[in-house]
């Protein structure tokens, strides 16, 4: 089957590459001249599988306040004259139950361990090199609260198939020299031997050379795309800068774009920006940074080593659609990055970026089909895109070719 793929992110690059190998004829398109050029491009870098509970929470309705009245909090909402924005605000609110947090945490964490075992498998047998470390995740903590909680919640994973522990600040020193300063501010931790870090862009390039090759995806780069021309139930081409493509399938991975994409077709996606940002700095004094992946959960900022750098990444901004970099939110990130481990890395020059993660109110991508019967969807991944991919690539995949998923598909269906 001819398969066209729009979009050339981690997610599209990774479903091109699972569909190819089940010998369809695969052809992606991206407007830019290169994969991996937005939301990929420079995220977290942390591979958390075990860290995908959704952003909505019970737990998050008494800071819905400090959200829209600090500019310096992890979180920031700021109102827009945007019906979508108050329509996912709105749907978000209602996925913010005991209940429906934890069956999302629990269909989350399936989709993450498949695709934990597909990405390793990965490595295994195409020799992918992407900065790649497992070297465990540790997220520390300074409010006494916040550990309880999250020992709560490890109780509970413990039960869905998590490997997880739980370090007093002596314990998390112990495992982490780097964080030796902090001692006293530490309430504690939770450690989770079974993550890993690594380059999202060199991953995508990684597997994109790798389809490409091996399994024939051909790459169509710099391309526009302006729509979806149908024929009744049916998408028959796609309308691009360089004319009309036709194919019989198609699979959008637009990421937010998505939503644009598919509005003329009178199909509604539940998708909103949470813009981030990261600084990506050279390490100068490697004995002072960090070995292991670092969450500092009470600024949501996170610290993962790359090869001989570290990437900072953080913020959830839920401010609209503009991509222009806050250079306020940056200066808060390299404060926040001294704080943590200023003789570890140069921040004076460190790279800056920002993306726009996908994000449904629910924190579920959206896998499977739409009304259109060629037309699928697989979107949505918010900031787990890297550590989703393989998995909703293959889940796709399955759903394409009529065959039993190995998880709950229906639980990332649209209309779900």
């Amino acid at each position: 089957m001819r398969i066209c793929i729009l979009g050339g992110g981690v997610v599209g690059v990774t479903t091109a590459y699972y569909l190819a190998r089940e010998g369809h004829q695969v052809t992606l398109l991206e407007r830019h001249d290169r994969v991996a050029q937005e939301a990929s491009f420079a995220n977290g870098a942390q591979l958390s599988y075990s860290y995908v509970a959704p952003l909505a929470d019970p737990a998050v309705l008494p800071k819905l306040p400090a959200w829209l009245l600090s500019r310096d909090s992890a979180l920031r909402f700021v109102p827009q004259l945007d019906i979508q924005q108050w329509r996912w605000c709105l749907a978000f609110l209602r996925a913010c139950t005991s209940a429906a947090s934890r069956a999302a945490t629990a269909q989350l964490l399936s989709l993450s361990f498949l695709s934990r075992s597909l990405l390793h498998e990965l490595i295994a047998t195409e020799g992918l090199r992407f900065d790649h470390v497992a070297n465990g995740k540790l997220v520390v903590y300074r409010n006494p609260a916040g550990f309880a909680a999250a020992q709560r919640q490890m109780v509970y994973q413990a039960q869905l198939g998590c490997a997880q522990t739980a370090l007093d600040a002596a314990g998390c020193v112990a495992l982490e020299p780097a964080l030796a300063h902090l001692h006293k501010e530490l309430a504690g931790g939770i450690h989770t031997p079974g993550e890993d870090v690594g380059d999202c862009r060199k991953f995508t390039e990684g597997v994109a050379a790798l389809a490409v090759a091996k399994h024939g995806v051909e790459l169509r780069l710099g391309i526009e795309l302006i729509g979806l021309r149908r024929m009744d139930k049916r998408i028959v081409a796609v309308h691009t800068s360089a004319g009309d493509i036709e194919a019989d399938a198609f699979v959008t991975c637009l990421g937010v774009g998505s939503a644009a994409m598919l509005a003329p077709l009178g199909i509604t996606l539940p998708l909103y920006p949470l813009k981030g940002y990261s600084l990506t700095a050279a390490v100068r004094e490697p004995e002072y940074a960090p070995r292991v992946s670092i969450t500092d959960i009470d600024h949501k900022v996170v610290y993962a080593p790359l090869a001989d750098q570290l990437r900072v990444a953080g913020m959830v901004d839920l401010i609209g659609m503009s991509k222009t970099p806050d250079p306020a939110r940056l200066a808060l990130l390299r404060r926040h990055g001294r704080a943590m481990f200023e003789r570890a890395a140069d921040f004076d020059a460190a790279r800056e970026w920002c993306g726009m993660r996908p994000a449904t109110p629910d924190s579920k991508p959206l896998i499977g089909a739409t009304p259109y019967r060629n037309l699928w969807l697989n979107t949505g991944q918010g900031a787990l895109g890297f550590t989703l991919a393989c998995g909703s690539a293959q889940t796709l995949a399955d759903l394409v070719a009529g065959r039993a998923s190995r998880l709950d598909a229906k639980a990332f269906e649209l209309g779900r």
